[in-house]
């Protein structure tokens, strides 16, 4: 196929507002370096490291929610998820699904013309397993919120699936970041898993992948989703914060205790979670969308042997594992809603109202219903 010397995209030119992402209609195209792809954007979806990247919420500066607005005191020179400032203008957009359309001089020919997924996580690929020689597609890099994407070949997953590309653009973060939390905090088919924030891209995937690995998943969520989460199947759904955790859940289990708290809320509702864990139980941690400042009482922490997993950078296998997981019907995707790439603004504030069940995708052109 002909590639167009300009394409459509968002383009972040600074922290700030949702104004700070301008469209463009004459961005210019990328093009593959010897061992990138290029990648035709089928679908891209939305995550909070995009909204929180472009607010500056990554900055130490800042101990509130995360909002679709700026955040007050941040310039250029603060961090993003690294810890180190991203370079502008960017294209954000970590989960890309679309079609291989060009290859580099060393990229793996078989490639072209399949349709893969992205893994959002890049790597130092002579030492991939280091932790700070890593990445994030979207942030440390141009992403898919554009037409055309590049990545290094080894990030693009081919995908075999009679899913549309919408619905398999609400897989790569979401599903990987809940795969890997999992991982961290070690849950199988004997434990008892609290999942706060179920309703959410993240949180409906712990349900699904910690269902999978046989354990029971008790899930907080507003009220007014319950009926989407039960399609999840859980062992028990419970308001989004009971003022009587340990109550609720005797009510619900019959026990007032978890074995794992797989939290992505934080703010004020974190020494209540930490108070239903058993002696030796877990905490894993990827997210705080409620606020970062939380209150421990470290006498919890050691007299009841607890343990806690902050989960960011994943091992190379956990998305290659996901790919299986949709491959095999073992996953399903929760699509709240798609709009149009030039409709971007909108669908961020979509997406931090929370208001949906599942994840929010931009597509190029036309969305579907």
């Amino acid at each position: 196929m002909t590639i167009p010397e300009t394409m459509n995209a968002f383009v972040l030119k600074q922290h700030g507002g949702p104004e700070a992402l301008e469209f463009h209609t004459d961005w210019p195209t990328p093009r593959p370096s010897p061992d990138q792809v290029l990648i035709k954007v089928g679908a891209c979806g939305l995550n909070n490291t995009d909204v929180n990247t472009r607010s500056g919420w990554y900055s130490k500066s800042v101990t509130a929610a995360t909002t679709n607005a700026a955040q007050p005191d941040v310039g250029e020179d603060d961090p993003s998820w690294g810890g180190a400032p991203i370079s502008f203008p960017r294209i954000q957009g970590a989960d890309v699904v679309g079609e291989v359309v060009a290859v580099g001089g060393r990229a793996d020919p078989a490639l072209m013309g399949k349709r893969v997924m992205v893994d959002c996580w890049l790597r130092d690929w002579d030492d991939p397993l280091n932790r700070n020689k890593t990445g994030y597609f979207g942030s440390e890099c141009d992403g898919g919120f554009a037409e055309y994407t590049v990545v290094d070949h080894r990030n693009a997953r081919v995908v075999d699936s009679p899913l549309s590309d919408a619905e398999l653009a609400t897989f790569p973060c979401s599903y990987s970041t809940a795969e890997g939390m999992l991982c961290r905090a070690q849950v199988e088919k004997d434990d008892t898993v609290l999942v706060t924030g179920a309703s959410g891209g993240v949180g409906s995937a712990l349900v699904q992948l910690a269902t999978r690995r046989g354990a029971r998943v008790v899930c907080l969520a507003s009220e007014a989703k319950h009926a989407d989460v039960a399609r999840l199947n859980p062992v028990a759904l419970l308001p989004r914060a009971p003022a009587h955790l340990k109550k609720a859940l005797n009510a619900a289990i019959g026990r007032d205790t978890v074995s794992v708290v797989a939290d992505i809320v934080g703010g004020d509702y974190f020494e209540t979670l930490i108070d239903v864990l058993e002696r030796g139980g877990r905490y894993t941690c990827s997210g705080a969308i409620a606020g970062p400042m939380v209150v421990l009482d470290l006498r919890t922490l050691y007299l009841r042997d607890l343990t806690f997993t902050g989960s960011t950078v994943l091992p190379p296998h956990v998305f290659g594992g996901l790919v299986s997981y949709i491959e095999q019907g073992e996953v399903k995707p929760m699509l709240a809603k798609t709009f149009p790439l030039e409709e971007l603004h909108a669908a961020q504030a979509a997406f931090v109202a929370k208001e949906h069940t599942g994840n929010i995708v931009v597509v190029p052109g036309t969305a579907h219903p």
